[in-house]
């Protein structure tokens, strides 16, 4: 295997490959009595279009995240329930772009990464065993439905994109999964789930070759690669809608602002990503003029949050939470990101926030579950993150500015909010 160790980090990561293609990355962490393994594969919500050998595939919406839930059930029994028996802390999750299952342990790290290996690799579905789940997603998919963050953050993305599948449900619709069978189950795993398109990593005091040793030997498919996906006919550069307004049974207001921008190149991708988190910070973070005010005037609530967001074709910065005034909050956030992105900032502003930042990441490292998460996601981008240290230090404050003044516009932009009952905003 490869080492690579990060000094400015006081990470070593070892990597390797199998015969067939699988990448096997292991942060080692000596003296750390727990393990932390994520198997992911590069597959997620929007993937509803793909080409295989027998043509292009248009499959329904919820597949990934139904195949997620369907996966834990075996021959032997339910993956989830002989992992906690072996002193495993197992879970699975599916994003837009990418579905990932792991575990955590103190004990019995080796039977279980067989497990783990095993289960997600070696599929077994019946079409009882579907109709079963859908019955079962179908409840988790309403209870969804009853809950306002969930959607207002959806209905932004209607509002911006008119066509990308990053609009539809992750989780799919009561119909949707309706049409899911067997043979989509299949078909979908046996497109996306091969060691050419997923990556292993751990983080623990283990033995990185006996971890490719283990790999191996379980994950013994031939890889056929990245498939070919669709993503539907190129986007429109500004946001497709502006506005959108409804009510449910909330208490107060829900808004999400959001943003439309460009989705960046595998070379820009990781600087993209922090200036716009340092875009973030020193618009809305705590300490800004622009934050104080708001909360204040009690525009925002302790809920409130920001960040930025990047998908295959597609990425956006959004921030939101309770609001008695989601408008008033709309003009005062332009009219700081309009003066922000013409007159700039003070630069010890800028110096002192991008401190603060690089610090929260490298704080970030110590959770075992946030380091092999980013490393998965890292490497299915084509992404080094444990390099953001040098990135980080490249990103002037005209680079913050100009991002500020290119993306934070009205024309990029769109509002979501769930009002109360049937009040009108």
């Amino acid at each position: 295997m490869d080492k690579k160790v990060y000094e400015k980090l006081g990470e070593t990561v070892f990597y390797g490959e199998l015969k067939n293609g699988l990448p096997v990355y292991v942060d080692v962490r000596p003296g750390y009595g727990k393990q932390f393994a994520f198997f992911a594969t590069r597959y997620g919500g929007v993937d509803m279009r793909f080409e295989t050998d027998d043509g292009w595939q248009d499959t329904p919406a919820g597949v990934a995240h139904f195949l997620e839930h369907k996966l834990f059930d075996t021959k032997d029994g339910n993956a989830l329930q002989i992992m906690a028996a072996n002193g495993a802390d197992p879970n699975a999750f599916t994003s837009f772009g990418m579905t990932g299952y792991f575990f955590q342990c103190t004990r019995g790290f080796e039977e279980n990464l067989r497990t783990l290996l095993g289960f997600v690799s070696e599929p077994w579905f019946t079409p009882e065993s579907v109709a079963k789940e859908q019955g079962i997603i179908g409840q988790e998919i309403a209870m969804g439905d009853d809950e306002a963050d969930t959607e207002v953050f959806y209905d932004l993305l209607k509002c911006l994109y008119a066509r990308h599948p990053v609009r539809t449900h992750i989780a799919g619709t009561a119909a949707s999964i309706a049409q899911i069978t067997d043979k989509t189950l299949y078909t979908c795993h046996g497109a996306f789930y091969n060691p050419g398109n997923m990556v292993l990593t751990v983080v623990g005091d283990v033995d990185p070759r006996r971890v490719l040793d283990i790999a191996g030997k379980i994950v013994t498919r031939a890889a056929t690669g990245n498939p070919r996906r669709d993503y539907g006919e190129a986007e429109e550069e500004q946001a497709a809608a502006h506005d959108s307004r409804r009510a449910m049974a909330v208490s107060a207001p829900l808004f999400q602002l959001g943003f439309k921008i460009a989705p960046p190149s595998r070379e820009e991708l990781l600087k993209i990503r922090l200036t716009a988190e340092l875009a973030g910070d020193l618009l809305l973070g705590e300490s800004s003029p622009l934050y104080a005010k708001l909360y204040n005037d009690a525009l925002i609530t302790k809920n409130f949050s920001y960040g930025f967001e990047d998908y295959p074709g597609c990425a956006f910065f959004a921030l939101g939470g309770e609001s008695g005034d989601p408008e008033q909050v709309r003009e005062l956030f332009f009219a700081a990101a309009k003066e922000m992105g013409e007159q700039g900032f003070r630069e010890e502003d800028f110096r002192r926030l991008k401190k603060a930042a690089y610090g929260d990441m490298v704080s970030r490292l110590n959770s075992f579950e946030h380091t092999a998460i980013e490393l998965a996601q890292g490497h299915l981008d084509g992404v080094d993150v444990l390099s953001f240290p040098e990135v980080f230090q490249s990103i002037t404050p005209q680079d913050v500015q100009r991002f500020i003044a290119r993306w934070f516009t009205k024309e990029q932009s769109a509002m979501a909010v769930i009002t109360p009952g049937g009040e009108n905003p």
